[in-house]
Order: structure tokens, then sequence, then C-alpha cells
């Protein structure tokens, strides 16, 4: 599992791995940086943990399957975010208040 918050979205056709990627949004709908973004498995264990952009965007590389997205800011809450992917690119918008 390899994790990153920002940059290019590329995925090789032949690679196993598919992006989880999104963004973190304020109540306002604005992005929302600093808010730590945990990527669970299926059975709900952790997987992996980034830290949002100053604009709220993040990414995570994982298998095909279903994750799910969680989103933990400093100074707001937020709901999560469930995504079922079996290849490419998955997004996945979290709002926070």
């Amino acid at each position: 599992m390899r994790c990153a918050a920002a940059g290019a979205t590329a995925v090789a056709e032949d690679t196993d791995q598919v992006v989880v990627t999104g963004k973190v949004r304020s109540g306002a709908g604005s992005g929302s940086g600093g808010a730590f973004v945990r990527l669970l498995d299926a059975t709900g264990e952790f997987t992996a943990e980034v830290v949002s952009s100053a604009e709220g965007d993040f990414r995570f590389y994982a298998a095909p399957g279903s994750w799910t997205v969680r989103a933990l800011h400093p100074r707001r809450q937020g709901p999560v975010g469930r995504v079922r992917v079996r290849s490419g690119v998955a997004p996945v918008d979290i709002a926070v208040a």
C-alpha cells in the first residue's frame, strides 16, 4: 500500500492498483487542509492515513475492493465516504462541518 496527498494521478493498465482520491471540504464547500484522512478496508480495519493538502486533496493507492474513507479534522467533524473500486480512479469527497 502506497499513499500520497497530492500530485498527478497515473495508474498503469497492467497494475493491480486502484486510486482512491478526493477532497475534504468545509461546510462552505472550499477545500479543508490539514485533515487526517484514513483508509479502512472492507472489515473496518485501519490500512493507511494521509494528511490532506492545503487545498483538501488526498490520494491512496490500494488494491481493488471496498474501502471506507474517513476524514478527521482538528476543528471539524465529518462523515465517512464508502467506495467500491474495481479498476482505475474512484473519487470521494468528504464534507466536514
